[in-house]
C-alpha cells in the first residue's frame, strides 16, 4: 500500500509579473518500508516537496493522499495532529533545545500528544536505547557531539512510532566518519522497523544508502531510479 500518493502537484510563487514553478505536475507514490532519496540543487523543488509531503505547506493545486488521507481537505489542527501521529521530523540542525536533557528533548512530542508523565519517560528512554545513547539521558546538547545531537533527534523522531520519517539534510552539519555512522543507523533502522524512510539531500554519497532515488531539477522529477545494490 502507497504511503505517500501526491498527484500533479503544483506550486508556484508570484513575483511582480513572473510566476514560478517551485513545483511542476509532480507526481509520487512512496510504498510502506520504501528508503527513498529526494535529490537535486538549490532551487530544483526537493525542499518544497518536503514540506508539502511533511504538510508544512500546501500546494497551488493537485492532490496529496498519506497513508490514505486526504491531506489537502484537513484543517489546521487535523494537520498539527496529523504530523503528530504520522510523521517524525529529522533536521539538518538538530532543533533540539539546548537548557533541556536529551530525555526531555525526546519527549517533547509526547507531551504535545498529552501522554502521561511515566509514560512519557519509559519511552523516551527506549528511544535513547534504540539510538545507542542509554548512557546520555540527562546531558546537555552542548555536551553531547554533532553526532549524537543528531541521534537524540531521530530518538524524538521515533517516539511516537509515526510510520514516515522525514529527514532533511541529516548529516549536512557533520563530519564524514558520523555521516556514515548516521546513514548506517537509518539503513538498519529501516530494514529493523519496517519505517519509511525520505530522506533530502544533494550529497550523492549520501543517496546510495537508500534503496531509491528520486531526482528533481527545475521543480520536475527529472530521475527516478533503484538503487541496485540496495534494492535487494
Amino acid at each position: 500500500m502507497a504511503l505517500i500518493e501526491v498527484k500533479n502537484l503544483i506550486k508556484t510563487y508570484i513575483t511582480g509579473d513572473e510566476v514560478f514553478y517551485a513545483l511542476n505536475d509532480v507526481s509520487l507514490s512512496v510504498e510502506e518500508g520504501e528508503f527513498v532519496a529526494i535529490m537535486g540543487t538549490s532551487g530544483s523543488g526537493k525542499s518544497t516537496f518536503m514540506n508539502m509531503i511533511g504538510t508544512l505547506d500546501k500546494p497551488t493545486s493537485g492532490s496529496y493522499y498519506l497513508d490514505g488521507v486526504d491531506v489537502l481537505k484537513l484543517s489546521q489542527d487535523e494537520l498539527s495532529d496529523i504530523r503528530n501521529l504520522k510523521i517524525g521530523f529529522v533536521f539538518q540542525g538538530f532543533n533540539l533545545i539546548s537548557r533541556t536533557s536529551a530525555l526531555e528533548n525526546v519527549e517533547l512530542p509526547m507531551i504535545y500528544k498529552g501522554i502521561p508523565e511515566e509514560e512519557r519517560h519509559i519511552r523516551a528512554r527506549e528511544a535513547l536505547k534504540i539510538v545507542g545513547l542509554d548512557k546520555k539521558e540527562q546531558n546537555m546538547p552542548n555536551q553531547m557531539s554533532g553526532g549524537q545531537q543528531q541521534r537524540v533527534a531521530i530518538a524524538r523522531a521515533l517516539v511516537n512510532d509515526a510510520p514516515l520519517i522525514l529527514a532533511d539534510e541529516p548529516t549536512g552539519n557533520l563530519d564524514t566518519k558520523t555521516s556514515i555512522d548516521v546513514m548506517e543507523f537509518f539503513v538498519k533502522l529501516n530494514r529493523d522497523t519496517g519505517k519509511t524512510i525520505v530522506l533530502v539531500t544533494h550529497e550523492p554519497d549520501i543517496a546510495e544508502y537508500c534503496k531509491r532515488v528520486v531526482r528533481f531539477k527545475d521543480g520536475k522529477i527529472i530521475e527516478d531510479k533503484l538503487n541496485k545494490q540496495k534494492a535487494g
